[in-house]
């Protein structure tokens, strides 16, 4: 017995051993399997870490459990911004011996917790869940080639999220906190799948209206799989929303790109409680304990052929007979609830539909409601109907639960409807609405509305929208004692008029925790009269000196705050006056965001942009502001927080309604914008046409002087675009390049520089989605001049000095210096310029680009006698010349290639003239040349411009030569006065200093 006892504990060891084991062993093989497989048959970003890949032998004994932990399936293409799928915890069970042997690993089972699924379908059809790359080599061979096999048994999903949306209909499905277990053996081609599936709430939307809304749903299914024929078939089913129990029967058939539905459906209890579970805001604690009684029929079909072009005929039948229900806490029942009511539709045209409610019958307490109609096609609408009631409010508390609330007055509703209903034609319609006396309060806030008063009519005789009238004679309420009232009257829906007085004190604090808006936080008080009466047609057309509008606002201590603009808003006080013309903003003062503003301005054809398409909202502002911090509005469109300024991921492209034509003067003393703080702002901001303008924008940051225009073109969201000028006085170059990406990228030099610069220069180019410039389109032109600047420490330079023995190049400095540049698909081309170091004349010009390659060409004209013997004699072989000495000055010509951070410096000939800069300019010009004919670039950016601007400099830098020669020549004049005064046994005669010409350092090619 000792011994069986202690072979049995070995056996466990073991058993655990390998169990501990055999994950180790296999990890690596399987990550590898997974990440093969994904990159060969899923066409989608599918984000994981590595180190949340694990493998385990005892949460699947006796299958090896893969789990993949913060697993993310985000979209392609269409779908770049929308996840697909967000797995905290995925968990697939593989078969041991498949792993541990075969070729192909089995997967038996798969299960999910809380994970959150997005399934959209685009208006064009297009599905984010149709991922898979088919593999067309092993459909021809009818073998799978997959690393991994399907025998999945079961699966499993805790917690999870699903959320459905089918744009191209429009449909959409959301289900949160779901739970849903499935098998059957997936591995076979007739089996039967069995499935639970809980949400606490199901929502069910067609069109933008919620059908079925937070309702819990419960659903066992059982279904006959013949993968075979794409055929399943409902067997055993019990479906419950609330209380409500349905069952279904029929199939589904896929066997072709249509989907063929042939089901039917049924109530499977027939208490009217069990509808009634389906009312709005019933199915809470209290429904246990309602009284109910009545019987209910419900049974539909749905059979026909669904497709993206067609949709599968349908009809559903519900009758309630003599329903009531009563709530144990309150006095009055509803009884007398009976509804005869049928929807059918025969061939799947929605147009088509039929809906026949023959009789709707309830009485709230003493209040009866009597209605039906028959409604025959949905476009055109044949309607025939009639709803009345008299409903006294309080009585209607007696009977439906209203937690906290309380209601009173007197409601009456009387309309008749009877005829078709298409564009300009409606039904003839008789109908009136009157409530008097009401009143609501809520336990949320104590103010009630008071003397809520609304009288309308609507009438309409003939059944021509031309003839219609709309009258709410009177409407008027009291909040907290504050009152609004007015009359509005609309005749002629085909050429609407309108006549409209409405004057009174809107609190929105109040008014709000009244009616509270979803996602959106607003109080303060506008106090005002509005006029307006006129005709659309005259609106449409722009004359608005035939409509009568007018009226004053104030506006006092607005806060607004919503998901769209999580930043805020805060106006402490305003006016606004309107008029036909337009509507004049006075006086505004306060925040957005955190940034305090000042603004006045007006808006004009108002009118033109709220009541007809495709006008645009024309505006000319003022806007003022201490402190404005811009970071804050760069938000992600998603979540609505804030972006910090250090993140590099894409936010989305700005998009400019195309509906604006905006002016904004704006003036700030410091604008916060990413890294950079900028002092005294001024300019012009126009929007129009989709586009962006910037007009005389100066400030000044970084102790440079900045004036700027461009523009910004959102009229193509897939490449937005963007011009620029830039003019820039006096800014440090290691300043510039820690700031500036683009410097960083096409100008690395200005990193080693230490002094400041001032430029000219026009870009333009695309944007990327974070809206930052694409470096590869670049294109743009201007000049660049060195203000004052310390060269050292540059490589390509210490290599030319390595090479020439020429010590002066590495080190000096440069001053008063202009060149021409252009930047050409993001390369940057520096036409050649001159400068003097001592008594080297040196010629520079070349290009780099975004990869940090340079191919630059530096000519250098030097003495003779400062060419080493080593280099002597390559000049010798180059140009033949035996006895350089004998010559004053000699030319060599260099080559600058490969990286910039380890360029390699090379002689590619000499010259005895003195012709450095036409040997620069040849070679720097075949450079641009190809350069442009690589990107397909034949057009300089304003070469008129800048020649202009080359001519100017060049007369700037002759003029300060002259003038400095001039004081030189003066000075020495008088030196030598003095010296003739006090040497007077000689006689000098002053002879005047031949006088220079300047280096002509702004030529261009």
């Amino acid at each position: 017995m000792r011994k069986l006892i202690i072979g049995l504990a070995v056996f466990v060891v073991v058993l655990l051993a390998a169990a501990a084991l055999v994950p180790i062993f296999f990890k690596d093989k399987i990550k590898g399997r997974l990440d093969k497989e994904i990159a060969k048959s899923v066409n989608a970003r599918v984000i994981y870490e590595t180190d949340n890949v694990s493998l385990s032998l005892f949460r699947t004994f006796p299958d090896l459990a893969l789990s993949v932990k913060d697993l993310t399936i985000v979209g392609k293409d269409s779908f770049e911004r929308d996840t697909l799928a967000y797995l905290p915890d995925f968990s697939l069970g593989l078969d041991l011996m498949s792993v541990i042997t075969g070729d192909q690993m089995k997967i038996k089972s798969v299960q999910m917790d809380e994970p959150r699924l997005k399934l959209l379908v685009l208006k064009s059809g297009k599905a984010n869940w149709d991922i898979f790359i088919p593999d067309s080599l092993a459909a021809a061979q009818d073998q799978d080639t997959t690393d991994f096999k399907m025998g999945i048994k079961e699966w499993k999903i805790n917690q999870g999220q699903i959320i459905y949306q089918d744009l191209s209909i429009p449909f959409g499905i959301a289900a949160n906190n779901v739970d849903h277990t499935g098998s059957g053996d997936l591995a076979k081609d007739i089996f039967d799948m069995t499935t639970k599936t809980q949400a606490e709430r199901f929502t069910m939307t067609y069109d933008g209206v919620n059908y079925l809304e937070n309702k819990k749903l419960d659903a066992d299914v059982t279904m006959a799989m013949d993968l075979n024929k794409y055929l399943y078939t409902f067997k055993d089913n019990n479906f419950r929303l609330n209380d409500f129990a349905f069952g279904m029967a029929g199939s589904v058939g896929m066997h072709t790109e249509d989907i063929n539905l042939d089901l039917t459906f049924k109530a499977l209890e027939t208490d009217f409680k069990n509808i009634f579970s389906l009312v709005p805001g019933v199915f809470t604690e209290q429904y246990k304990d309602v009284k109910t009684d009545g019987k209910v029929a419900f049974n539909g079909y749905v059979k026909g052929v669904y497709n993206e072009t067609t949709m599968p005929g349908f009809g559903v039948d519900l009758k309630v007979n003599n329903g009531t229900f009563q709530y144990p806490d309150l006095p009055q029942a509803a009884r007398n609830i009976n509804i005869d009511m049928s929807v059918k539709n025969t061939d799947g045209n929605m147009d088509h539909t039929f809906i026949d409610v023959r009789k709707m019958h309830l009485d709230l307490g003493k209040n009866p409601v009597d209605g039906r109609v028959v409604i025959d096609g949905l476009d055109p609408m044949k309607i025939d109907g009639n709803l009345k009631a008299k409903l006294d409010l309080a009585e209607v508390t007696k009977v439906f639960p209203l937690e906290g609330t309380t209601l009173r007055g007197l409601l009456d509703v009387d309309a008749q409807a009877k005829g078709v209903y298409f564009e300009k034609h409606m039904p003839m319609v008789t109908a009136k609405l009157n409530l008097t006396n009401g009143y609501v309060k809520s336990s949320q806030f104590p103010a009630p509305l008071e003397q809520v008063t609304v009288i309308g009519n609507v009438s309409n005789r003939t059944g021509n929208a031309a003839d219609t009238d709309i009258q709410i004679s009177r409407f008027k309420m009291l909040l907290d004692k504050e009152p609004l009232e007015g009359r509005v009257s609309i005749k002629n829906l085909a050429q609407p008029q309108f006549d409209a007085d409405i004057k009174g004190v809107l609190d929105l604090t109040k008014l709000t925790k009244i009616f509270p808006i979803e996602g959106t936080t607003l109080s303060g008080r506008l106090n005002g009269n509005i006029l307006a009466k006129g005709k659309m047609t005259d609106v449409d057309a722009g004359r608005y000196g035939n409509v009568q509008a007018s009226g004053t606002v104030q506006i006092a201590n607005l806060n607004y705050k919503s998901t769209d603009l999580p930043q805020g808003m805060k106006i402490n006080s305003a006016k606004a006056t309107f008029n036909n013309e337009q509507v004049a903003l006075q006086q505004l003062n306060g925040f957005l965001g955190k940034s305090d503003v000042q603004m006045n301005g007006t808006v004009s054809n108002y009118m033109g942009y709220l009541f007809s398409e495709n006008q645009p909202l024309r505006g000319n502002f003022t806007l003022n502001s201490i402190n404005f911090n811009v970071n804050e509005w760069m938000v992600d469109e998603h979540t609505g927080q804030t972006v910090p300024s250090s993140t590099k991921e894409a936010q989305g492209v700005v998009q400019i309604p195309a509906n604006l034509d905006m002016v904004l003067i704006t003036q700030a003393g410091t604008v916060l914008y990413d890294n950079l703080k900028l002092q005294n702002l001024k300019g012009k901001v126009t929007l129009k046409d989709q586009i962006a303008r910037l007009e005389n924008v100066t400030f000044n940051t970084l102790g440079g002087k900045f004036s700027t225009t461009g523009s910004y073109d959102s009229r193509d969201l897939i490449h937005p675009k963007f011009s620029f000028g830039l003019d820039i006085e006096n800014l440090d170059f290691q300043n510039a390049f820690s700031a500036f990406n683009t410097i960083q990228k096409i100008a690395p030099i200005a990193q080693l520089l230490k002094g400041e610069f001032s430029t000219k220069f026009n870009l333009t180019g695309e944007l990327g989605s974070d809206m930052m410039p694409v470096m590869s389109t670049l294109t743009g032109k201007g000049m660049i001049e060195v203000v004052e600047a310390v060269v050292a420490n540059v490589k390509a330079l210490s290599k030319i000095s390595q090479l020439t023995s020429l010590n002066e190049v590495q080190n000096f400095s440069i001053k008063n210096r202009g060149f021409a540049a252009e930047v050409v698909g993001g390369n940057l081309v520096v036409k050649p310029f001159d400068f003097t170091v001592k008594d080297i004349k040196m010629t520079v010009g070349g290009t780099n680009n975004l990869s940090g390659k340079i191919d630059y060409v530096v000519a250098l004209d030097v003495p003779s006698g400062k060419v080493g013997n080593a280099l002597a004699s390559k000049l010798t072989s180059l140009s033949g010349v035996q006895n350089l000495k004998g010559l004053e000055r000699v030319t060599l010509n260099l080559g600058v290639t490969g990286n910039y951070n380890d360029p390699a410096v090379a002689l590619k000939g000499s010259s005895l003239k003195a012709e450095a800069s036409n040997l620069v300019k040849e070679v720097v010009s075949s450079k641009l040349e190809s350069v442009k004919e690589k990107y397909n670039i034949t057009t300089p950016t304003n070469k008129d411009s800048i020649k202009a601007e080359l001519v100017k400099r060049q007369q700037e830098m002759e003029l300060k030569a002259r003038q400095e020669l001039d004081k030189k020549r003066v000075e020495a004049e008088q030196k030598l006065r003095e010296e003739a005064k006090s040497r007077l046994n000689r006689l000098l005669t002053p002879r005047k200093p031949v006088a220079i010409p300047p280096a002509d350092t702004t030529k261009q090619q």
